[in-house]
């Protein structure tokens, strides 16, 4: 394929429509990397935001050739669902843990958080993307490198907001119950056992599900609160429970 026939004009139309595509499907993978690099210095934040970007890339390249038969296996996005649901819940309560080995881990942890997700919600990103290219290797091999600088843009975006609006956690962790939902509701098993449930049921799901993730969190933030009182600073560093003039429940 030489220059000329690469740049037509239905290649850069299938062109733009991946990278619109992107945009709009990565804002959940951005959410779930800035919430996860949230709490990390400033230097290890670029480095989570870009480690962590390239290796859901690379597992993206992976997924492509395995994404719509793993989507049409019962239980996959049920255990994937619930799956994003204990990291909703995790990263919304925050690390408030002292001890130099947690310092230490913090980018690691970072990063394999990102991974896992990242590989839980990306099947339905993939398929969107590989679709768009049409079977064109040159496309989609341009489609998943342009999520890079989108989601790293993003990323850092939303992080730089959550510094300054805690309340974005909040909102966030709702985000990724959200995902939760649709990915459970829409599992093969759930269509099955439930007969194909309309949209308001999915969107009942979804919303029932974003609630639960702030409740749960807002509960195990009361339960432990007896046994261990962190100092005010760290509370509100790493709780977005403790912002001035916020309670959920």
């Amino acid at each position: 394929m030489d220059f000329s026939q690469m740049m037509n004009v239905s290649f850069l139309f299938a062109l733009m429509n991946i990278i619109f595509i992107n945009i709009i499907l990565s804002g959940d993978n951005a959410v779930v990397i800035a919430m996860a690099v949230r709490s990390l210095p400033d230097k290890q934040r670029q480095q989570g935001i870009i480690w962590g970007t390239a290796g859901a890339v690379i597992l993206r390249i992976g997924l492509t050739f395995v994404a719509a038969k793993l989507l049409e296996v019962p239980f996959v996005k049920l255990a994937g669902g619930v799956l994003i649901l204990w990291i909703a819940i995790k990263l919304l309560l925050g690390d408030n843990d002292e001890g130099h080995e947690k310092q230490v881990n913090g980018l690691m942890q970072a990063i394999g958080t990102i991974l896992m997700a990242d590989l839980v919600m990306s099947l339905d990103n993939v398929l969107g993307v590989a679709g768009a290219s049409n079977g064109n290797m040159l496309l989609l091999l341009i489609g998943l490198a342009t999520s890079i600088p989108i989601v790293v843009f993003a990323s850092k975006l939303i992080t730089k907001l959550m510094d300054r609006f805690p309340i974005i956690v909040v909102l966030g962790a709702m985000v990724l119950g959200r995902v939760a939902g649709e990915m459970i509701i829409s599992d093969p098993y759930m269509t099955r056992t439930f007969h194909h449930p309309g949209h308001m049921v999915a969107y009942a799901v979804q919303a029932a599900l974003a609630v639960a993730v702030v409740v749960a969190a807002k509960a195990w933030t009361r339960y432990r609160a007896p046994q261990a009182a962190p100092a005010p600073a760290m509370q509100a560093a790493g709780n977005p429970f403790a912002v001035e003039g916020w309670d959920i429940l």
